[in-house]
């Protein structure tokens, strides 16, 4: 299979926005958009980047993920082997789904040809258990398995591009997070080694306090170590995965209407709350560049289930 970055031909480096916005300006603030939504009509975003090492790895092999019902993992995956012309298989939480009509994001995962495999949540959550992977590999056989949220190695070193596009034109750069990766390569990208240097922002969008263990494994893992400098504010979450609140909502509507970009709710409007948010409170020095990286688009149903199980 040719690259993925030949067939595809994905706009990077993405982007870089900057955003006339008071509640920034008044603290002497830049903010800064970064603006990887527009990357690939299909894989936006950091789901482009977490994929394309991980599909040059699978060589044209299928690819096995994992998702919820609304997974815009599962969603990418399945464009991608459409696109790419690769077996795609997406092992989804809730064996109750089995006997229902495919909600709006499974329905297009089976159109781009995405063969789904319903398991129960006991099941799911052990989905990482040489058990399930085996059984899952018996019965599909020889395939590329890809995490949920497709936060592995791959993805981490792929997300550095991210980083790297970045040197130079911020202070700070921020990303909603829902399995870490994105995180974990975008502050190894940064020149974030030395004092003063740049730093990365994750805002989780889940409840549990576990991404922190998450980003440093997976930085671990892809990197050999700690990687650049990154922090985390956990205070965001408003509920959990895909919920909201009257306040985050007239929030987001309250920014298309100032800068009319539309904002995708399950991420990156908890990303431009919790920015606008630490403006207010003097999180940022005054002349800082603060850069929000818009990882989304909003064309995807904003359900009450999580993709990612915790």
């Amino acid at each position: 299979m040719n690259r993925p970055e030949t067939l595809l031909r994905p706009r990077v480096p993405s982007p870089l926005q900057e955003l006339r916005d008071d509640r920034f300006a008044r603290h002497g603030i830049t903010l800064l958009l970064k603006r990887d939504d527009l990357i690939h009509p299909d894989l936006p975003g950091n789901k482009w980047r977490k994929l394309h090492l991980n599909l040059e790895a699978a060589a044209g092999r299928a690819v096995l993920t994992f998702g919820g019902a609304y997974s815009n993992h599962l969603r990418a995956t399945a464009a991608a082997g459409r696109l790419l012309g690769f077996p795609t298989i997406g092992v989804v939480r809730g064996d109750e789904l089995a006997h229902r009509p495919l909600n709006p994001s499974l329905a297009r995962c089976a159109a781009d040809g995405m063969r789904l495999r319903f398991v129960d949540r006991t099941t799911y959550r052990a989905k990482a258990s040489p058990e399930v992977l085996e059984g899952l590999l018996s019965l599909f056989g020889d395939v590329e398995v890809i995490p949920e949220g497709g936060s592995n190695a791959l993805a981490a070193q792929g997300c550095a591009a991210l980083g790297r596009e970045l040197r130079g034109q911020t202070d700070v750069a921020a990303v909603a997070c829902g399995t870490g990766g994105t995180l974990a390569g975008l502050a190894a990208g940064l020149d974030g080694e030395l004092d003063g240097g740049q730093r990365a922002l994750g805002v989780p969008v889940l409840r549990g306090g576990f991404l922190g263990e998450a980003v440093a494994a997976l930085q671990d893992e892809a990197f050999g170590g700690p990687a650049g400098n990154w922090s985390l504010d956990e205070r965001f979450t408003f509920g959990g995965y895909a919920r909201t609140t009257g306040e985050l909502d007239a929030f987001a509507a309250d920014f298309e209407d100032r800068h009319g970009l539309p904002v995708e709710r399950v991420y990156v409007a908890k990303l431009l709350f919790a920015l606008t948010a630490l403006a207010e409170e003097g999180a940022f020095a005054p002349g800082s560049r603060v850069c929000a990286v818009i990882t989304g688009t909003p064309d995807t149903p904003g359900p009450q289930e999580s993709s990612v199980s915790r």
